[in-house]
């Protein structure tokens, strides 16, 4: 037996007895019965109920309803449909008299049906199926949109006029222009409203790889601007447009059904709905969506299987739960508003429980037939679907079959096909509000019979896990940077759209700061020097253009270690004498020399050496290497280094690249002395040290503190001049 969550204290105020029928209750057994109830024995409670009916000459309304609601948390929703018939038949039923019910149907389908856990209180707890593979999990009632390389992290679809932030992100221009867009998702870093512009190789890659896609974007986001200015007509014809070419874009029909309801479009907004269910049948909002629709086109009887659908799906939905009480309300009436229907006989004299005819369209849609071995796919809006039953053994089966997924599994008690078929109706039939329309497409829960693997619908990229990329239509070719001709390697895209390998950009601003493409001033960029790289661009380069990617690294590889080799090309900055432990400041500005401190940071070596001019040779043949300590770049792209010296050395022969000087050197070491050699050493290191301390004290105080701010204070005098 299953128990149904415990009743509230406010259940039974819904239900109050009538009078003077309810004259001959004893108040003690009904508060046994509201004890039991509460103690979730809710068979003594129905046993109470229906002694205490037995003893009234006409069935108590509020009575019915309390023993309606006991059978169902008893988990006798077969009894307990018929209570609620014979206290329809009394009154109205009012929808918030129909919680019990609803909640208690939504949760046998979700069990047995679905075979998800029970939801109570905000916690899952196993149900006797749950173990058996094959079973959905919570997470899979949600819609898991398909976020593959080329979607937007915002919309959730293809992007469209892809513009890069300065972190590095893509997303689609029109999302980034909403004003509740105020930083970036993916690493939260906030952005300035700027006019971006579209990155211009990206928006090219997208309309070539998915040319399709691309226009039907195109369409759609000119559907929504339409539908914003009240064009509604204008908006569908785009949608439609939209929806030839994609057909298989689950949001761009949910949006086209919404519309067809703004329009009063309900039997195509039911279209639209059907086969958004069938693409996404775990999606709870598909399936409110469908229920919407059936509901405002009067399809009482459909709309209530989706609305239990979705509350199967998701129990907490107290919108959806609502609007399914609404409904069931509404069928309630439908079936006794025959104003010349008899009065019931006793529930318990035998005649009114059997006296059962034609049910509506939702019960009878429900009821398992016999399996015709004629049934094709034109008997169901799903067709033939295959289902694999618990032993693994295939078998294509009608969605009517007794073996289908809507039949009670295994083990459990009464299905919920068979416990809703039971619905009594009145003698005299049913008053139907839409004969004309014919009954109701078979209801199949979509548990195993839509696993994603199994669906035989026409699949497009955004439903099928993932956007296929041509392989034929993508070559290097797409990816290259314009300044080198080479595949792009650390790309970077600026805010006027261009993108550009990371060091070409920064060599071609050093001598301009404008864009190289475009010659929008880059400024802004270049004081913020905010240089980081766009990862879809990088990303398309690893997954797609793996070998031609590693290709180019090896390249740059090579060049750094030619660069980092310290003997054979090491970057000479031609100004002044340099010596070992002094510091050296620096005041950068000459482009040359802006690549030349650069490429020193970033081959790891952070040395250059130091010489100075030579008219003849260009420099002279000894210098000191420097070590930097410090870089502040300024806005313009201007730097100060701080530098200090390392050890000298001797030029062996002159060179240049890239516009400055380079040299092969050799290192110059020191040859230690002794004997008279070594007196002589010591009295001209004394005689320097002096003639230095001298000079210094002789400078005026401005000037003293000038050199104690760059060099430091003068070091005192070493007692060992060769250590």
């Amino acid at each position: 037996m299953e128990t149904g969550v415990l009743p509230n204290q406010g259940d039974l105020l819904l239900h109050p007895l009538s009078s003077p029928a309810a004259a001959g209750l004893c108040p003690e057994m009904l508060d046994v019965a509201e004890e039991a109830n509460r103690a979730g024995d809710f068979n003594l409670a129905v046993e109470i109920y229906t002694s205490q009916l037995a003893d009234l000459q006409q069935p108590d309304r509020g009575l019915c309803l309390r023993k309606g609601d006991s059978l169902a948390r008893a988990g006798r929703i077969s009894e307990a449909l018929e209570a609620y018939c014979i206290a329809a038949n009394l009154g109205h039923l009012r929808p918030e008299e129909l919680a019990v019910l609803v909640e208690t149907i939504a949760r046998t389908l979700r069990v047995k049906e679905l075979g998800l856990p029970v939801t109570q209180n905000g916690q899952t707890k196993s149900s006797s199926s749950g173990g058996q593979e094959g079973n959905l999990t919570d997470g899979d009632c949600e819609e898991h949109e398909t976020l593959d390389l080329f979607s937007c992290r915002l919309c959730k679809r293809l992007l469209q006029e892809p513009t890069t932030l300065e972190c590095g992100h893509t997303f689609c221009k029109r999302c980034l222009e909403n004003d509740s867009v105020k930083d970036c998702i993916n690493c939260k870093q906030k952005f300035s409203k700027l006019d971006r512009r579209v990155n211009v190789v990206l928006s090219g890659l997208l309309d070539k790889l998915f040319e399709t896609e691309s226009r039907a974007r195109k369409m759609w986001i000119e559907g929504e601007m339409l539908w914003s200015k009240q064009n509604l007509a204008g908006a569908l014809e785009m949608f439609n447009a939209a929806v030839d070419l994609v057909p298989s874009a689950g949001s761009l029909l949910c949006q086209r059904a919404e519309l067809n309801m703004e329009m009063r479009n309900y039997s195509q907004a039911v279209q639209d709905a059907n086969s958004l269910c069938r693409l996404k049948p775990l999606w709870t909002k598909a399936h409110c969506l469908k229920a919407t629709a059936l509901s405002k086109a009067d399809r009482n009887d459909e709309a209530l299987q989706e609305y239990f659908l979705c509350l199967a799906l998701k129990p907490d939905w107290t919108k959806v739960k609502l609007e399914a009480q609404k409904v069931l309300s509404e069928v309630f009436s439908s079936v006794f508003e025959n104003e010349d229907m008899p009065t019931p006989l006793h529930p318990l004299q035998g005649g009114f429980a059997t006296r059962l005819i034609k049910p509506p369209a939702l019960l009878q849609s429900l009821r398992p037939q016999t399996h015709k071995p004629g049934c094709s796919s034109q008997d169901s809006e799903f067709g033939v679907a295959k289902s694999t039953p618990v032993d693994g053994s295939p078998s294509e089966l009608c969605p009517t079959s007794p073996k289908s997924e809507l039949a009670a599994g295994e083990g459990s008690s009464k299905g919920l096909a068979g416990v809703l078929a039971s619905l009594p109706a009145p003698h005299g039939g049913l008053k139907r509000k839409h004969s004309s329309d014919g009954a109701s497409a078979p209801f199949n829960p979509p548990s195993k019979l839509s696993k994603p693997d199994d669906v035989n619908t026409v699949q497009t990229a955004s439903v099928s896990g993932g956007r296929v990329v041509p392989a034929h239509l993508l070559d290097s070719g797409d990816l290259e940077c314009s300044l080198c001709m080479r595949l792009f390697y650390e790309p970077v895209t600026t805010p006027c759209g261009h993108t550009f390998c990371l060091k070409c950009l920064e060599r071609c601003l050093d001598h301009n700061p404008n864009c190289p493409l475009c010659k929008e001033n880059l400024s802004e960029c270049l004081a913020t020097r905010g240089y980081n790289k766009t990862f879809l661009m990088e990303e398309v380069l690893r997954r797609y253009l793996g070998d031609e990617l590693a290709e180019r690294k090896k390249i740059h590889e090579e060049e750094m270690k030619e660069l980092s080799n310290l003997n054979q090309e090491v970057p000479i900055f031609v100004c002044t004498m340099a010596f070992p432990t002094i510091p050296c400041p620096l005041h950068v500005f000459e482009p040359r020399y802006r690549l030349m401190i650069r490429r020193s940071m970033e081959t790891g070596t952070k040395q250059f050496g130091m010489c100075i001019a030579d008219e003849l040779k260009g420099f002279a043949d000894h210098g000191c290497m420097l070590q930097v300590r410090d870089v502040k770049f300024f806005p313009d792209g201007r730097s100060v280094v701080d530098t200090i010296g390392v050890s000298r050395f001797k030029v062996l022969s002159h060179g240049q690249r890239d516009g400055y000087n380079t040299a092969k050197i050799e290192y110059l070491e020191d040859r230690k002395v002794e004997g008279e050699e070594l007196t002589e050493l010591l009295k001209l290191h004394d005689s320097v040290y002096e003639q230095a301390n001298n000079w210094f004290t002789s400078l005026k105080d401005n000037m003293k503190s000038q050199i104690l701010s760059h060099f430091g204070h003068l070091p005192s005098k070493d007692p060992d001049p060769q250590p």
